[in-house]
């Protein structure tokens, strides 16, 4: 098995832990423990942690080493640099939301999976010239939404995504429904102000309402 499909199979099973991938963007990382705790007990395990605030990599520091069952990742991934910081933080996966050179470079360097980001068909097409089935759909609902996304599925029936990007609890049934889906992304489930207040109880009935998307 090659590398590339090593890392694909373990974007894969994290991606199918649960019907929604919380993109959190954290200010404080003293909230990523708790934070991260609701989330898994409401049954949603996989963690995208975007590299937005200086809090970022402590957070998942923090999630890496304190958190029993979840799977954190590292979001907003943009550069070489970025990828190995994640890593050494102890990311299990990391996301971006395009595609560059310099960044494919460093991913076929590295052992951590990357989940590329794309917003059009022919972005899809050259990713998948390099062995990445499974990518991110960004910003889906301004990029053309689930019926771009569903249209898509016919003629590249190889690629599964996860889209993100304006999805809310309403509107992600509509993508969860189509065949080349296995997730979304979505930042409703970590709102800044539950975070800011330490709200973890209503964290995990977000969490729990968004388990039982699926």
């Amino acid at each position: 098995m090659s590398n590339i499909e090593s890392k694909q199979q373990q974007v894969e099973a994290t991606l199918r832990l649960a019907p929604v991938v919380p993109v959190v963007i954290i200010d404080d990382a003293k909230a990523a423990v708790p934070m991260a705790r609701a989330l898994v007990a409401g049954g949603i395990p996989a963690i995208e942690v975007t590299l937005r605030t200086p809090a970022a990599l402590d957070a998942i520091r923090a999630i890496a080493a304190e958190v029993e069952g979840a799977v954190v990742g590292v979001g907003t991934v943009l550069t070489a640099k970025d990828l190995h910081a994640a890593q050494q933080a102890g990311a299990r996966f990391a996301v971006s939301p395009g595609i560059s050179p310099n960044l494919l470079a460093a991913a076929d360097d590295s052992s951590l999976p990357l989940l590329p980001g794309v917003a059009t068909a022919s972005e899809a097409m050259s990713l998948l010239e390099r062995g990445y089935r499974h990518l991110k759909f960004f910003p889906a609902v301004p990029a053309g939404g689930y019926k771009l996304l569903g249209a898509w599925a016919s003629p590249l029936p190889q690629i599964r995504f996860c889209p993100t990007g304006g999805i809310s609890l309403a509107s992600a049934p509509e993508f969860l429904s189509l065949p080349n889906v296995l997730c979304v992304g979505g930042s409703w489930l970590t709102p800044a102000n539950m975070l800011k207040a330490g709200d973890w109880a209503g964290i995990e009935a977000l969490a729990r309402e968004a388990k039982a998307l699926r």
